[in-house]
């Protein structure tokens, strides 16, 4: 209350308690009628907004233009991104992005928040930072979910040379080993975990796309299972986002969307045509984890020799990615220490 606030507030005149019957309860404390606590509440508010802005600022000054494919130009003074091209690349509107950056007291949507920390390229730890600053809830999988265990994890390692992965109902890769890392790809690891969902890769992936040899066929009923599997999900935020980022980001999708098929989840005999080893063809399996059909180990074991073979290769070249990237870790760690302000 400003000081000619609470100068009128005692100069007035105060008002006659209604007619009640009753006295004025002699335990209500006078004042502005704000509730005990408000203030501390504002100032929580006020720290979180500004721990917001600094941490949105501090990660759209590290990521260069080329990161995220735009020219650099001439005359670029800002360290990093301008915070027009943050907008521009998170489909928000300049005014409102700054209004973050400046603390405002504005309230933030998921949605919004969620093409922020991937225009940023938030990590798994930054991007849960980025929706608790905000005080909102990721609608998106964490990559650490609370059904991956370290036993499951050692079950995926064990699967080599088979592909596997384990999925929720809402088709989100939550983990997977090596060779599924590698099966409709050339590596899954470079897809942000928040873009890690069988569906919208198969819709809006084309290296994803491209390795799926019946491509109509699969999306058509990608979207049905997808249908049938959101029936009891309805309303939930998690669900709404990934509909609503389909629909914005594939017309495909829009279409197939729209016939209102629906689909039982089946194992069933699937090719891949795999951009390290050539054809394979594998017997899509689900082992279910929990018996609500939520959570499920997906398995692609081989259907012939042929593919078993081609799969065990798959499985050396993803050996050989892996130790080569080890070395180059190694061998790059001298530097790193040597490197200006290295602690």
């Amino acid at each position: 209350m400003t000081t000619m606030a609470r100068e009128t507030a005692a100069n007035a005149v105060p008002a006659r308690p209604p007619a009640t019957g009753r006295d004025p309860d002699p335990a209500r404390p006078a004042g502005d009628g704000v509730a005990p606590g408000a203030g501390a509440a504002s100032r929580a508010g006020e720290i979180r907004r500004h721990e917001l802005a600094t941490f949105l600022r501090s990660r759209r000054e590290r990521i260069t233009p080329e990161q995220v494919r735009l020219p650099r130009g001439r005359r670029r003074r800002t360290p990093g991104l301008r915070r027009e091209e943050v907008a521009q690349l998170s489909a928000v509107g300049v005014t409102w992005y700054t209004w973050i950056e400046q603390g405002r007291d504005i309230q933030v949507s998921e949605q919004v928040l969620d093409a922020l920390a991937r225009t940023l390229l938030l990590d798994t730890s930054e991007r849960a930072h980025l929706f608790q600053l905000a005080g909102a809830i990721d609608p998106t999988p964490a990559a650490q979910c609370a059904v991956i265990t370290p036993a499951l994890r050692r079950i995926l390692t064990r699967l080599e040379p088979v592909p596997a992965c384990i999925q929720n109902s809402r088709y989100d890769i939550l983990a997977y080993n090596r060779t599924y890392a590698r099966l409709m790809m050339r590596d899954l690891d470079t897809v942000p975990p928040a873009d890690r969902n069988c569906v919208l890769l198969a819709y809006t992936n084309e290296e994803w796309r491209s390795s799926i040899v019946l491509l109509d066929e699969t999306t058509r009923l990608m979207a049905a299972k997808l249908r049938a599997s959101m029936a009891g999900h309805l309303g939930e935020p998690a669900w709404k986002t990934l509909l609503k980022r389909l629909r914005a980001e594939s017309a495909e999708f829009r279409e197939n969307w729209d016939r209102y098929e629906v689909a039982a989840t089946r194992g069933k005999t699937k090719k891949f045509a795999n951009p390290y080893v050539g054809l394979v063809t594998v017997d899509h399996t689900d082992l279910w984890l929990a018996p609500d059909l939520g959570a499920r180990m997906v398995t692609y074991p081989p259907h012939d020799e042929e593919s078993r073979e081609r799969l065990e290769k798959l499985y050396a070249i993803a050996l050989e990615a892996e130790a080569r990237a080890e070395n180059e870790d190694r061998a790059g760690a001298p530097s790193r220490a040597e490197a200006p302000g290295a602690v």
